[in-house]
């Protein structure tokens, strides 16, 4: 997908929208690059919702691009890869991994620079309504106005060296990002042995 020509881009998200909405879905971040995207979503009830999300989204962006460039075949190769996350201990510090991602890769010198994120409706610059705040988030402060604030300055803080590892490395291998009790709970439940990662949040302002 060619998230740099604004059709692609725009008709990516109007059915990333639509579709979050009729599952019942929660899109806390999402970042769209030239070869791939990355989405911080919560299924809901159901965890089926995820896969059938990125299935109705995929494929209509596929017969999208498809019918613009007179091609056949899939966008992208192989299944998403997806991994997931304590939303108590490390849901902010995979949004902050998501966001940053342009910047990490060289397409922007800042965040707010790259217009295919949801960084900049975080931050208050250009709100999104369809977009949902996750519960870390607005703990972070009382308002909205110091939520973004708060947010803002968390990105711009150094990251630790660790972090960025630690969730690449969960969700190339499908592996759990949180904490030693959620990780514990989650095998529990699997009955079988499951990774660990390490968690990674900012405190709310006093």
């Amino acid at each position: 997908m060619k998230q740099g020509e604004n059709g692609d881009s725009l008709y990516y998200l109007d059915n990333l929208k639509e579709w979050k909405q009729k599952l019942g879905c929660r899109v806390y971040a999402y970042c769209l690059m030239t070869n791939h995207v990355h989405l911080i979503v919560d299924p809901g009830e159901d965890a089926r919702n995820l896969a059938l999300l990125m299935k109705r989204v995929a494929g209509r962006q596929t017969r999208f691009t498809n019918k613009q460039e007179h091609r056949s075949g899939s966008l992208w190769e192989g299944r998403y890869k997806s991994s997931p996350i304590d939303t108590d201990e490390y849901l902010l510090a995979c949004c902050r991994y998501v966001e940053l991602n342009p910047v990490r890769v060289g397409l922007a010198i800042d965040p707010l620079a790259y217009r295919w994120s949801s960084y900049g409706s975080k931050v208050g610059v250009h709100r999104q309504d369809w977009l949902d705040d996750a519960p870390c988030y607005l703990a972070l402060a009382d308002s909205p106005e110091e939520q973004a604030v708060r947010y803002a300055a968390w990105l711009a803080e150094a990251i630790p060296a660790d972090e960025v590892e630690h969730i690449s490395l969960a969700l190339q291998r499908g592996q759990l990002t949180g904490s030693r009790r959620f990780v514990d709970e989650i095998a529990k439940k699997m009955e079988r042995r499951v990774e660990f990662r390490g968690p990674g949040r900012p405190q709310k302002a006093k």
